[in-house]
């Protein structure tokens, strides 16, 4: 026995059957276009960031890459490695407002139709892109020094093989 909404049901009316079929295909061919439209829209979307002084402004794409690296003449005058830093610091700011963005996108296109899907894509990219400001253990373990890199081997060292 089949219920009222069951496959007998189906069976005993084919155009009813088509009918069903037909709208189905269509709220697919409609969300695929949504998810086309937020793909769309999403790769439109660039976030610039600068340092405090303005010396260094970075635009990345939300799939976090560099589309643009601006350097002021104040640039010039900074050590290398403080010059390093503030480009990669810029960017990671640049970068931890992808997930937002995102998500704003995904909200206005598809809704609140797919929830878990919006919620696995803006949550892989807050992981990727995390916000560089916020206080985390990780920040604190990441800040502790470095274990030192084992040296180059010397002859000496062959002496004392004990192999």
């Amino acid at each position: 026995m089949t219920s009222a909404n069951g496959l007998g049901d189906l069976m005993r009316d084919p155009d009813e059957a088509a009918a069903r079929m037909n709208a189905w295909a269509q709220g697919l061919a409609e969300k695929a276009e949504r998810y086309r439209a937020a793909q769309a829209r999403t790769e439109e979307i660039r976030l610039t960031s600068a340092n405090t002084d303005g010396s260094v402004r970075v635009t990345v794409r939300a799939d976090g890459s560099v589309t643009d690296l601006d350097l002021s003449g104040r640039a010039r005058t900074m050590p290398l490695d403080e010059l390093s830093a503030q480009i990669l610091a810029t960017m990671r700011r640049a970068q931890a407002g992808i997930a937002a963005q995102v998500a704003e996108v995904m909200q206005e296109e598809v809704g609140d139709e797919d929830p878990q899907t919006r919620s696995l894509l803006v949550d892989n990219l807050r992981s990727r892109f995390p916000d560089p400001d916020a206080d985390t253990d990780d920040e604190q373990a990441a800040a502790e020094p470095a274990e030192e890199r084992p040296q180059a081997r010397t002859d000496d060292d062959e002496e004392n093989n004990p192999w």
